[in-house]
């Protein structure tokens, strides 16, 4: 007898879930869905001011890579890769995902590859997922870096793994990370690109 798979849709916001029914579901169309610590969270398609500011990010990451070749094996969007921690029983799917080894043999490999920097626009329901849920995750899952680009405050918070713990810092003019030497995100033309292509 063929398996049934899960559907999800909005109204399963708080369904408690396995791992493995998580990532085996079916999902409704019109909202983006993770797992965390066992609990599905269901949120919207994120607005234009959002869009436009993460796609300024990736012009400037993928100009950087193509720039240095080999330097970032793969820029990942949230609908193509995702952070699995089987501890947590969570699933997380990051604005941007940036690999900078290949990945281990096999095609699904999210379990065993980690994203070395993973980039979060911070959209007007996402501030507390973002800022405070995620950070503790992404750090027991090995993220090196985790940038939280704020368009509403127009600044951006840059964790950095120190050990077993972030350090944090805040700024409003540019991202640069020992990771990518000589990469620069000039964040003010950032939120300017997203302002004037999202009004």
């Amino acid at each position: 007898m063929p398996e049934v798979r899960i559907k999800l849709c909005p109204s399963d916001q708080g369904r408690r879930l396995s791992l493995d029914e998580f990532a085996g579901a079916e999902l409704e169309d019109g909202a983006l869905y993770e797992l965390a610590r066992g609990v599905v969270v269901v949120s919207d398609v994120p607005g234009l001011l959002h869009l436009f500011v993460l796609k300024a990010i990736q012009r400037r990451l993928w100009s950087y890579s193509e720039a240095n070749e080999g330097a970032i094996v793969v820029i990942a969007g949230g609908g193509e890769c995702s952070i699995t921690l089987p501890t947590l029983v969570s699933q997380r799917h990051p604005d941007l995902a940036l690999y900078l080894t290949p990945p281990p043999p096999g095609e699904r490999p999210w379990r065993r590859w980690t994203p070395e920097i993973v980039v979060e626009v911070v959209s007007k329901s996402s501030g507390t997922r973002d800022r405070i849920e995620k950070r503790e995750e992404y750090l027991a899952a090995g993220v090196r870096e985790s940038w939280i680009v704020d368009p509403g405050r127009e600044d951006a918070t840059l964790l950095r793994r120190e050990g077993d713990r972030w350090s944090e810092e805040a700024t409003d003019e540019r991202i640069v990370t020992s990771l990518l030497p000589g990469l620069e995100i000039d964040l003010p033309s950032v939120f300017a690109a997203g302002r004037e292509a999202g009004s």
